[in-house]
Formats: structure tokens, C-alpha cells, sequence
């Protein structure tokens, strides 16, 4: 069942736009009388409203000014970060990452944890002005396993070709094959087994000191003389 339509003509005649007039000025009273009403009510609560002003500003200073402290004490204690093997020993797999995250920070590293499921031989990558971007595989054992050849053979088909890195580690908790270490040498896949982790993590030895690293020399830019 349809609904009704009513359409609206225009005044005819006279007296019809007369009333129309009427009825126009009496709108445009009411909303004069209205928004003078506003106008009022916005000037009386004006203290009020500085107020909240006021109040809103304050807040917006006291947590910007809470988020540089937290942030400050975070780089303080990350700066003096030390974790002993025991600690280390009852983290679990995600926790490692971002421990050895922290460890990359403390020793002067931009870092961050990339670990989840195909991440390629990568849980963290991290930069540095001096030597350049560093890629870590992080193996955490709970049993004293050891690390073979084949993770370092992963390690070293990605570290360049997909993560650009200049550095490649292995870390782990545990220990290292002979075969691992032996081929890691040779291949220039750097390997931190549970003493060398002691080291750095306990000691804190930074990374770079600790597998030897050597500062990158600053790129020369050639100048061509006109002829």
C-alpha cells in the first residue's frame, strides 16, 4: 500500500502571501531569539570553559612529558642491562628475541625483533652508524642442545640476498657442532655459543668487541674537476 504524497504549492494571491511572509519573519524570529539565547549561555559559562581549555592543555603537556621520562629511564636501564645465563636459561623463544633486542641496544644497536614464522633466518635485525645492519638467528634451548651446520647454511643463504645484512650471527644458550662453528668460520657466519653469550649478555662485553667486528670506513664521494 503506497504512501501519501502531499506536495506543496506556491502561495497564491494576496492575503496567501502575506501569511507566508508572516510565517517567514516569525521563523526568523525564533531563531534569532535562539541563537541570542546560545550567545549567552556560551558568555556566562566562559570561565567554565577556559577552564576546561586550561585542563585539557595541562593533561596533553603531562602525559607528553611522562612518555620522555619513561622513555629516558628505559634507555638508562636498558644502557646498564645485564642478564645472567639462569635468567636467560628460563626465558622462552620470544622472550630470548627480545632479550638479545635489548642487548643489541645497550651496545649502541637501532634494533628490532622480526622472529615469527617465515622470517627467513632472521628473529632480529639491527643497525649501526659504524658497521653497518646485523642480522641474529636466535636458537634457545631448554635441554643443552647444540646448533649444526644446517642452520648456519640457512643463516648464510639469507643474510645478504634478503635481509642486506653485513653482519650474520647465530645466538644461542646451548652450544655449536664442530662442524657448525668450523663452517661458520670459514663462510663468515659469526657464532655466539653459551660462554660467548655469558660474556655478552652477563659481562656485558658489547657484540662488536666481543666477535671482533670492524667499523666500516666512511664511503668516499669522488669529485670530478671541470676541464
Amino acid at each position: 500500500m503506497g504512501g501519501i504524497r502531499m506536495r506543496l504549492r506556491a502561495p497564491r494571491g494576496r492575503r496567501e502571501q502575506g501569511a507566508a511572509v508572516l510565517v517567514a519573519l516569525a521563523v526568523a524570529t525564533v531563531l534569532v531569539q535562539a541563537a541570542t539565547a546560545l550567545w549567552h549561555a556560551i558568555v556566562r559559562g566562559w570561565p567554565l570553559t577556559v577552564a576546561v581549555a586550561v585542563a585539557a592543555v595541562l593533561s596533553v603537556i603531562w602525559w607528553q612529558v611522562r612518555r620522555v621520562r619513561l622513555r629516558r629511564a628505559q634507555a638508562a636501564l636498558v644502557a646498564v642491562l645485564r642478564l645472567p645465563l639462569d635468567r636467560i636459561d628460563s626465558l622462552g623463544d620470544a622472550e630470548f628475541e627480545f632479550a638479545l633486542r635489548d642487548l643489541l641496544i645497550r651496545d649502541g644497536w637501532s634494533a628490532r625483533r622480526v622472529g615469527q614464522a617465515g622470517d627467513q633466518a632472521a628473529d632480529v635485525i639491527g643497525r649501526h652508524a659504524n658497521r653497518g645492519r646485523i642480522v641474529l638467528q636466535a636458537k634457545h634451548t631448554t635441554v643443552g642442545g647444540k646448533v649444526d651446520s644446517k642452520v648456519m647454511y640457512q643463516v648464510k643463504g639469507t643474510a645478504g640476498p634478503v635481509h642486506k645484512a653485513d653482519v650474520a650471527v647465530v645466538v644461542t644458550n646451548g652450544g655449536f657442532t664442530r662442524d657448525a662453528k668450523a663452517w661458520g668460520d670459514r663462510h663468515q657466519i659469526h657464532w655466539v655459543d653459551r660462554e660467548r653469550l655469558r660474556q655478552w649478555a652477563e659481562d656485558g662485553v658489547p657484540l662488536h668487541t666481543l666477535l671482533g667486528l670492524p667499523a666500516r670506513r666512511p664511503r668516499r664521494t669522488s669529485v670530478r674537476r671541470a676541464a
